[in-house]
């Protein structure tokens, strides 16, 4: 916004000053999810620019985020760097039932679904690096952003730290979310209260001899007039650590299949699989599907870790990984969930010349059929 305004710029078509800032106050209530007195304080504080306002309320949370070196948490698969994006100046309604209507690189074959749509949901999973603490409030603004462009129904979401959760807490007012823990870094799974109506149940599960505070994070819930589990989990990262994680990779295969056979099962998350690792079992379990695989291998989502093309790490080396990984085991009758397409996000290169995470995301479009 120009810094140079006049009263006249505050001005209602009807040439109001009070009624121009009364509807200022109830947008940002709306946006905010606070009491008009609330807004009225921030709006006055912010000379009654509404977009500066909320940027004021939303990012406190964030900024506060110490800048001191980081413990106990998990050995990364390269050295972290600065990192900054481009979204400090854009403010996303992630309040809204409704996505952003936009065009970039990552949308143009997407198709977005109404509230109403019973018959397609969307799905996004992620692994957002919160463990980098620099810039942080910017990459925040910019995985939101995602979010609110994708207006995803089910989202879950790795390295997830206390300040980006209390962020997504206040901004992401539309949705449900539940973590695997309260401290350091956890997961999140975030359900869109519109479309994922109900959440039946949920269960943390742990990893009894992670040394990374991994666990497995499970909700039952209704969407779509389908019974659906979702499950999330970081397993154990770094090659040195594939003993680990190939333990808790069983502990999520067997709970995948002890899931009732009338509902559909969705895990999703940051693997840290390498392809040899999968073949050593003799590849996944009959009925479970890798959902990359069930597509074609479409050869744009190979890989999801990848500093080839992502310049986060600022590596000496290139790594291709297909670390992020979505498993599926579809239900045996009654109402069908089918994946029917899979992109990456979180791929645009932003104005600083850096992405939003060190990973991109996986969104996958899932067609119920009944």
């Amino acid at each position: 916004m120009d810094d140079e305004r006049t009263e006249d710029s505050l001005l209602g078509e009807d040439g109001d000053l009070c009624s121009d800032r009364e509807q200022k106050c109830k947008a940002f209530a709306s946006i905010a999810g606070c009491d008009p007195g609330v807004a009225q304080c921030y709006l006055a504080e912010n000379d009654w620019e509404l977009e500066r306002a909320i940027n004021s309320f939303f990012e406190p949370g964030v900024e506060s985020i110490s800048q001191e070196g980081r413990s106990n948490q998990e050995p990364q698969e390269g050295n972290r760097s600065e990192q900054t994006t481009s979204e400090g100046q854009q403010i996303i309604d992630l309040t809204s039932d409704e996505p952003v209507v936009a065009q970039t690189s990552d949308t143009a074959n997407h198709t977005t679904v109404s509230p109403k749509d019973e018959s397609h949901f969307i799905f996004v999973t992620w692994n957002i690096d919160g463990l980098d603490l620099s810039n942080l409030p910017e990459r925040a603004r910019a995985v939101c952003s995602y979010l609110a462009l994708y207006s995803p129904d089910v989202v879950f979401l790795q390295e997830v730290i206390p300040p980006f959760y209390d962020y997504l807490k206040k901004r992401a007012v539309s949705y449900t979310i539940i973590t695997g823990n309260d401290n350091e870094y956890f997961t999140a799974i975030m359900l869109k209260k519109s479309r994922a109506t109900t959440l039946v149940s949920q269960e943390i599960i742990s990893f009894p001899t992670t040394s990374m505070m991994r666990n497995l994070l499970v909700a039952n819930v209704k969407l779509c007039g389908s019974d659906i589990c979702l499950m999330t989990s970081h397993l154990e990262s770094t090659k040195d650590h594939g003993k680990e994680r190939m333990k808790q990779l069983g502990i999520v295969l067997q709970k995948m299949l002890e899931v009732p056979p009338s509902t559909t099962v969705i895990f999703g998350g940051d693997t840290n699989l390498r392809d040899k690792e999968v073949e050593k079992i003799g590849g996944l379990p009959s009925p479970i599907l890798d959902i990359w695989e069930f597509l074609g291998k479409p050869e744009h989502c190979r890989y999801t870790w990848d500093t080839k093309m992502n310049n986060n790490l600022k590596a000496s080396y290139t790594c291709r990984l297909r670390f992020d990984r979505i498993l599926y085991r579809s239900a045996l009758d009654g109402v069908q969930v089918i994946p029917h397409a899979l992109e990456l996000i979180g791929t645009e290169k932003l104005d600083c010349g850096r992405f939003p995470s060190d990973h991109w995301g996986l969104l996958c479009d899932f067609d119920v059929i009944l």
